[in-house]
């Protein structure tokens, strides 16, 4: 009960983190992601990031430069207080988020996913890479659906709380015939046989 109240939690955390970044959008290529995958040394991710941070040095445009350079700084500092990657995995976010062209608001944002991370990326954008956490997000529990009757037969995928509707299938089974005498038997065994037919088929 305590694990799946902790997994609701994180889930929860994840889901605002991955709304709020989502909304930031820098003027240029100078927001930071970075992915690190369940059991890969942070050193070597800190050593990428110092690498990338001195061919930041070279960009031409001062203002770009300046942010990207910022963000690679703050995301370092970040990262070396950890003293390894935590079990799941690492996702971290950074960039000068100021609304107003000229100012500076950097900031950074670290989660360990509720699930393990299994990709190493680095990114710098105009907005944040959020798609390996939305995965995580999906519902991963899907339930098939079948309603049937002798004149008609829905198939659907239950997921989360959103019904898909597949599969409707009309099973030509006639209704009941009016009609008297030696015939009644023999139509009706012969829809009975209908109705039994399509039941296999569905």
């Amino acid at each position: 009960m305590a694990d799946d109240k902790e997994q609701r939690k994180l889930k929860f955390q994840l889901r605002r983190l991955v709304r709020d970044l989502s909304k930031k959008r820098a003027r240029h290529t100078e927001l930071i992601s970075v992915y690190i995958p369940t059991g890969y040394q942070i050193q070597g991710i800190i050593d990428q990031l110092s690498t990338e941070a001195g061919t930041a040095r070279n960009i031409q445009s001062s203002t770009t430069r300046k942010n990207v350079t910022g963000a690679l700084e703050r995301m370092l500092s970040h990262l070396r207080t950890y003293k390894k990657t935590p079990k799941n995995g690492l996702a971290l976010f950074s960039g000068n988020v100021a609304e107003r062209e000229g100012s500076e608001d950097f900031q950074v944002w670290s989660i360990e996913p509720p699930e393990e991370v299994r990709v190493k990326i680095y990114r710098c954008d105009q907005t944040f890479f959020m798609e390996p956490l939305q995965e995580q997000l999906e519902v991963k529990v899907v339930y098939g659906l079948l309603v049937m009757d002798r004149r008609e037969a829905n198939l659907a995928l239950l997921k989360g709380k959103q019904i898909i509707s597949l599969i409707d299938l009309d099973s030509m089974v006639p209704g009941k015939f009016k009609v008297g005498g030696q015939s009644a038997g023999r139509i009706a065994r012969v829809i009975e046989g209908m109705a039994n037919d399509f039941y296999k088929k569905v």
